[in-house]
């Protein structure tokens, strides 16, 4: 007995094939022009029956498969079964491309089945025929279909209806739930169904403990069965007697809401579980009309399709979250009686799912995290380029193949800086520009575009820091104007200067150089820390404004840095600071991963200590505040060294990275 397949290079037809080859007779494949390395690649997987493989060449949109005469006059008669595997399965597709595929494509295959007296046609259908029905779909139940609007609900459903209505020769139906990697090695070849759902996972394990609880929702009905199942199933089945023209669910026993599977995955994921799941029920008071009339207004639709993407799922999914089917699969389980076959639990082999998946399909993968990758060729704007952490970031930029743009106050600080850039074989090009000046920073930026084009990164790191009590300030007014106007309207020249560009090409990066008191406000630092906290207040304004054209706003929230803005404070001397080269690390971590906030970890617990606990968080920087006196030029009288007592040496360990 001999078998043709359609979709026998797919996932599902793949295993098929390997059922098939475990049983006598040839194997025969339609192969589409051009896909001559997806049938070596099926070969070399099954190479004791890769002889037993053999292709003919067709393609699913045309009549007959688009088979020559010639070939099918050779298979005519031969053929005891004809799987049809090959559909679409692909919530963005298009609904012409599924309609031809899912339809068109099943039709041609019928007839093609017809012409070579094929024994039975075997269909791979779908719970998807099923619709939006409202209780138990059985494996009898097709008219009596729900909801099919989806294009691939609907092409499912109709692509089944050829079958059963157009089909003159002995069929059976297959109507797989879910179908994901296998049991055993958790093997899969895309990303859809249930795995949208493991980036978020991932990204909820790296930011929080496995023992933190979280709170869901529990909605949807989700079957979801392994391939391995699916195609024994269908195997054994197929070679069975009496069971022509009917349908099979093969599906779970066991159905699923959204956040038991989230659950069941987020344990293999060894990720933080949600312990409070909330049941949509609990909304059952607002009228569906209104949820629907909601639902298509613009806005609405905008702020789904929005979150969709920000957790890595196609908009349409969101279906599956409101599809509460259950399908009964008596006949498959009669069927499957004395073999053996069964559905494994899903908690049995998620662990195996998920270890896959994080190997070869987690789009992490797939991002070139070097930092060459994400400069060579580019243009970047470092203001303050000159010194510290600017020339720093500007030598691991040039080496990386950017083209720097080093602006400062000072000419032959700037030429010392591009002859180290150079040093390091990076190209690098240096204005003169004070960025306290608007038009300074206009004719600035003005000539960087007659020169390079345009800007692809500005990094916004010239900035100026008043050590300075409140109680000291009062007749200084002038200490927060001139604060403000560098670090925050200086800074806003900038920016407002490189969107235009940005904007239209649809990409950039603006970093700023922050400070680790934004989230966790010193003493003695009120005019500093207010014109960071304007910037950044700012970079979140304009990052919710043009986030949807590709254009990234970081925030990298420094620590304490030893560079020359710091030197005057003597009793820095005592305290923990990074190098600039440290500090540089943080702006490549910036440039690669684009986040909107780089914060070190004890920027991160201050961050906390104020949100849950702000009059603790500002008795513990009065500490500091008292120990530390301020600097002597502060009071207009001389420089006086004095040794650190032990107290302060041990409260600036302590408070590593913290102005004080």
């Amino acid at each position: 007995m001999d078998y043709f397949v359609t979709g026998a290079t797919g996932f599902i037809g793949k295993f098929l094939v390997e059922k098939l080859l475990q049983r006598e007779g040839t194997v025969y494949v339609l192969l589409r022009a051009g896909s001559e390395h997806k049938l070596d690649a099926l070969k070399q997987r099954y190479p004791c029956g890769a002889d037993r493989i053999v292709a003919v060449h067709g393609d699913l949109g045309e009549p007959l498969l688009g088979i020559t005469d010639e070939d099918r006059d050779k298979l005519r008669g031969n053929i005891g079964h004809f799987f049809h595997v090959a559909a679409i399965y692909d919530l963005t597709a298009s609904a012409k491309s599924q309609q031809i595929a899912n339809v068109e494509g099943t039709r041609n295959a019928v007839k093609c089945a017809e012409d070579l007296r094929a024994g039975c046609f075997q269909h791979t259908s779908s719970i998807a025929v099923g619709g939006k029905y409202q209780g138990t779909f059985r494996e009898g139940m097709f008219r009596e279909a729900g909801e099919l609007n989806h294009p691939y609900f609907r092409t499912k459903h109709e692509s089944e209806a050829v079958v059963r209505e157009e089909c003159a020769i002995p069929w059976r139906v297959y109507r797989p739930a879910s179908v994901v990697g296998h049991s055993e090695t958790g093997e899969i070849d895309k990303t859809d169904g249930p795995y949208y759902s493991f980036p978020t996972l991932a990204k909820l394990r790296k930011a929080l403990p496995p023992w933190f609880p979280l709170i869901g929702i529990d909605t949807g009905s989700f079957n979801i069965v392994p391939v391995d199942f699916v195609v024994a199933a269908m195997d054994h089945i197929a070679h069975k007697d009496d069971c022509d023209y009917r349908a099979f669910h093969l599906t779970n026993p066991d159905h699923y809401s959204a956040g038991e599977m989230m659950n069941i995955f987020a344990e293999a994921a060894k990720a933080p579980r949600f312990g409070l799941r909330l049941d949509t029920k609990i909304f059952s008071f607002i009228p569906s009309s209104m949820l629907s009339m909601l639902s298509k207004l613009p806005p609405v639709k905008r702020l789904i399709a929005t979150a969709m993407e920000g957790i890595g799922m196609p908009v349409d999914a969101i279906m599956f979250f409101t599809w509460n089917t259950r399908f009964d699969n008596r006949e498959a389980e009669i069927a499957l009686q004395g073999s053996g076959i069964s559905v494994p639990k899903l908690s049995s082999y998620a662990t195996r799912l998920w270890d896959f998946w994080e190997r070869n399909l987690d789009p992490q993968l797939f991002i070139d995290h070097s930092l060459k990758g994400n400069v060579e060729g580019k243009v970047v704007i470092i203001t303050g380029g000159g010194t510290g952490i600017g020339l720093a970031t500007a030598i691991r930029l040039g080496e990386a193949g950017a083209k720097v743009v080093l602006s400062g106050r000072t000419l032959e600080t700037l030429e010392d800086a591009k002859r180290q850039v150079e040093a390091v074989g990076g190209e690098a090009h240096i204005y003169s520009c004070d960025i306290s000046s608007m038009e300074a920073c206009d004719a600035f930026l003005a000539q960087v575009k007659a020169d390079h084009g345009y800007v692809d990164i500005l990094i916004n790191n010239a900035g100026r820091s008043i050590r300075r009590a409140v109680e000291e300030s009062y007749d200084r007014f002038h200490d927060f104007e001139r604060t403000m106007q560098l670090n925050y309207f200086g800074c806003l020249r900038m920016s407002l200067g490189v969107l235009p560009g940005m904007s239209e090409r649809r990409s950039g990066h603006i970093i700023n150089i922050s400070s680790m008191g934004v989230v966790g406000p010193p003493a003695r630092f009120s005019a500093y820390i207010a014109s960071k906290s304007a910037l950044e207040g700012w970079s979140r304004c304009a990052e919710a404004e043009f986030c949807d054209r590709n254009i990234h706003f970081t925030n990298i929230n420094m620590p304490l840095v030893r560079t020359p803005m710091i030197g005057p404070t003597k009793v820095y001397d005592v305290a923990p600071t990074l190098s600039p080269e440290q500090a540089a690390d943080m702006v490549v971590d910036a440039v690669i991963n684009k986040p909107s906030r780089i914060v070190t970890g004890m920027g991160r617990m201050f961050q906390i200590m104020h949100l849950l606990a702000p009059k603790l968080a500002a008795t513990s920087m009065n500490i500091p505040f008292r120990m530390f006196e301020s600097s002597t030029e502060t009071k207009g009288i001389k420089q006086i060294t004095a040794e650190p007592s032990s107290e302060q040496v041990a409260i600036a360990a302590l408070l590593k990275g913290v102005h004080f």
